[in-house]
């Protein structure tokens, strides 16, 4: 009989004798992990380790990456609309007295955890393995599991043993689905049922699918779709380079209506201090310290908890696009500004494209200090250029927006250019008059 079909065979005895299991499991692991491909191994989970071992994961040594900790993951679910779902799951499917041995876990839509609920003896297994509040369970977070699947595939997962890519998740076994939105079919979260190998049943998937039904049913009873509005919708990007695909992040923050887009999708409206957030990660690659952001973000009053908390609703907006310690965007993730193709077009010397691109100064309402120093580097880079163009036709029109309208230096050149008594002229001093005025008004 072909290995194949053996192992095909084998696998009912997941439910009738899962110790046998998980020991021909472990060896097929062992095999595999040795370049030596088992079929035992299913070919989407062989290609999901692949992922893993590519983003660094280590079989034998990996933590999960924690986005937040204990206390702060247990403020932000409050505010969270599976939370309101919870008691019910919590009925369902928990099993909290002292000698339970699952765990009811329920995730947000990229896989951080927001509940666990269990005995006291399940809650001690899992804290060996960080599976706690605020660990990321996604693939890029913690390797091959069931949220991972459920997350990127967008159905039902089970993962036994040592079908696991880490080997401390070998004693466990975990049944996991997505939670979607009734009303958007986006992914809300995922609800997961974890515990020992023997805790498993023919009817664990059946279990977890009702209680996703059960959720999806009270959202829909308890939302309309007029209350969706689409600033609330939540997006999943795949951790970057998950499956050898790039993501694109545009980021327009020329004016004072900055938005997000993702993969050329529709626009995020972004509220002026997510703007300001990723602005700051776009003008440094190594990234940001969460206490180093609150200061310039907040003064001396700032606090980290402050950034984190900015951090998960950017996330819950653009999807996991922000990678922590020390913040930066994901690598992979191709990341573009309107500020950064301003810079390009000057760095190649492509002045009056860079000045088309150029509509408005760089998060006008912010009054940040960082952000101003940002903008005026970019302001003083593009009138520099201009000036330095020649052109007097560029010069004249660089003058005539409010970014260059008190450029003096510009308009004395463009004096010398068209002559005293040239109408544009008139109507430059003006237009200069009136910004100064604006400007001594406002200090």
């Amino acid at each position: 009989m072909p290995k194949s079909a053996s192992a095909a065979m084998a696998r009912d005895l997941r439910f009738t004798s899962p110790r046998e299991y998980a020991r021909a499991l472990r060896r097929a692991h062992e095999a595999t992990m040795s370049g030596r491909p088992d079929p035992y191994i299913s070919p989407a989970l062989l290609t999901s380790w692949q992922r893993s071992l590519a983003l660094g994961i280590n079989p034998d040594r990996h933590r999960p990456i924690h986005r937040h900790d204990v206390s702060e993951a247990r403020q932000l679910r409050a505010g969270h609309r599976l939370a309101t779902v919870m008691p019910a799951l919590s009925q369902l499917l928990a099993d909290e007295t002292t000698d339970g041995r699952h765990l009811l876990v329920v995730t947000d839509h990229v896989g951080e955890v927001l509940w666990r609920i269990g005995g006291r003896h399940a809650l001690r297994q899992a804290d060996s393995a960080e599976f706690v509040e605020g660990a990321d369970w996604s693939e890029s977070g913690v390797g091959t599991n069931a949220i991972s699947e459920a997350l990127l595939n967008g159905t039902p997962a089970q993962v036994f043993s040592a079908e696991h890519l880490l080997r401390a998740h070998h004693d466990w076994v975990c049944t996991a689905a997505p939670i979607r939105d009734p009303f958007t079919g986006d992914v809300l979260g995922v609800l997961d049922v974890s515990g020992p190998i023997e805790s498993l049943t023919p009817d664990s998937l059946r279990m977890v699918r009702c209680g996703v039904r059960l959720a999806e049913e009270m959202l829909r009873s308890a939302e309309t779709p007029t209350a969706v509005l689409p600033t609330d919708r939540t997006r999943t990007v795949p951790a970057a380079n998950a499956r050898g695909i790039g993501h694109e992040l545009l980021l327009r923050i020329l004016g004072d209506k900055p938005t997000a887009e993702i993969d050329r999708g529709p626009r995020f409206r972004l509220t002026l201090r997510r703007a300001e957030i990723l602005a700051m990660l776009a003008s440094r690659s190594s990234g940001w310290r969460a206490e180093e952001l609150a200061y310039e973000l907040y003064g001396e009053n700032g606090v980290a908890a402050s950034v984190r908390a900015e951090m998960h609703r950017i996330r819950g907006l653009l999807g996991n696009v922000v990678e922590p310690n020390p913040y930066r965007f994901t690598a992979g993730v191709k990341v573009e500004t309107d500020t950064s193709i301003v810079a390009a077009h000057l760095r190649a010397g492509r002045v009056a494209e860079a000045l088309a691109a150029y509509p408005a100064k760089l998060l006008t309402r912010s009054v940040n200090f960082a952000i101003g120093l940002m903008r005026d580097e970019l302001n003083e880079a593009v009138g520099a250029s201009v000036r330095a163009s020649g052109d007097s036709e560029l010069i004249l029109r660089w003058c005539s927006t409010d970014m260059g309208a008190v450029d003096s230096f510009s308009a004395a050149i463009v004096e010398r250019v068209v002559g005293a008594t040239d109408p544009r002229l008139q109507i430059l001093r003006v237009k200069m008059a009136r910004m100064d005025r604006e400007l001594r008004a406002q200090v």
